[in-house]
């Protein structure tokens, strides 16, 4: 059952629609579409000899999302004129904005831009039509379980307010767990594959760092002696390397001293761009010199084909 939905303007002011409460709102919505898995085009390839066809390639279209909304008798006692310059400002045509549904397993948002906000302003019932075209055709998982993370080498904060020490002899507060893997394994549940993030923090000298998938022999390699003529040194003591795999939003960035360097030419060009599969997906990582010297963890989000 779908319990809430969240706009967030290009302005970045939110509005929250809760369906079985519209006296909160004022937004009453009748009715919604685009929420189920979008539409997939199959190209095909006519046959000259034969019957029929064969398959060529395939690709999802972009999610049209449509909703009919009832202005509603609400708490604050907004008129039904201001309840409907209120759809302007969250729904302002052709800016993009922040579309996040609550449902009974799971928070999940796209983006996608304003095609029509079409009110009516003589009628039996005073509303509006909505129609939102999400250039991204999957929802990301959202809110606070939205991004997960898997630490293989790094220090976890544990220590929290409030706190009890229950001894004055005995170690009973644990301020941090210390992770060390060098390999992991990351079950992902989403309908469609996903990009990673893969974030490298150094803590002292490092000689070129591998990272592998073992299933699928997929790799990627830092070389620090590429990264040494671009930036004037290598990777050394407080450097950090993040690592965008997301399709549409691939980087490669050193942080050093508080500058971002864009340092993409420091890996191989036959790289694999890391993408998790539904299952058991094993990372590992590795360096020639300085290993201990490495944090290392990826995070992501969860892709859904609809709600």
């Amino acid at each position: 059952m779908i319990k809430s939905i969240a706009i967030t303007n290009h302005v970045n002011e939110s509005y929250k629609i809760t369906l079985t409460r519209p006296d909160l709102s004022g937004f009453l919505i009748s009715r919604i579409d685009g929420l189920g898995p979008p539409k997939a085009e199959i190209g095909m390839i006519d046959l000259a000899t034969n019957d029929g066809g064969r398959y060529n390639s395939a690709k999802v279209t972009p999610r049209n999302i449509t909703m009919d909304i009832i202005f509603h008798d609400n708490e604050a006692g907004l008129s039904i004129e201001e309840l409907r310059q209120k759809s302007y400002k969250y729904f302002p045509i052709k800016k993009q904005i922040r579309f996040m549904i609550e449902t009974d397993e799971r928070v999940c948002e796209t983006y996608g831009y304003v095609e029509s906000n079409e009110p009516v302003i003589f009628g039996g019932r005073a509303g509006t039509s909505i129609s939102i075209i999400c250039p991204d055709p999957f929802f990301y998982s959202s809110g606070e379980s939205g991004t997960t993370v898997s630490i293989f080498y790094a220090i976890e904060p544990n220590f929290e307010f409030e706190f009890s020490n229950e001894s004055l002899s005995s170690d009973l507060i644990e301020f941090g767990l210390i992770t060390q893997e060098s390999e992991q394994t990351i079950v992902y549940e989403g309908d469609v594959e996903v990009g990673i993030l893969i974030t490298i923090h150094a803590l002292g000298p490092v000689k070129n760092i591998s990272i592998v998938n073992t299933q699928t022999y997929e790799s990627m390699r830092i070389d620090t002696v590429r990264l040494q003529e671009l930036t004037g040194d290598g990777m050394g003591n407080g450097d950090t390397i993040m690592i965008s795999t997301v399709l549409g939003r691939k980087y490669t960035t050193l942080l050093r001293s508080g500058v971002y360097y864009n340092i993409i030419n420091c890996i191989d060009r036959d790289v694999d761009w890391f993408q998790l599969s539904k299952g058991d997906n094993i990372f590992a990582y590795m360096a020639e010199e300085g290993y201990s010297n490495l944090e290392f963890r990826i995070q992501h989000q969860t892709l859904y084909e609809g709600v």
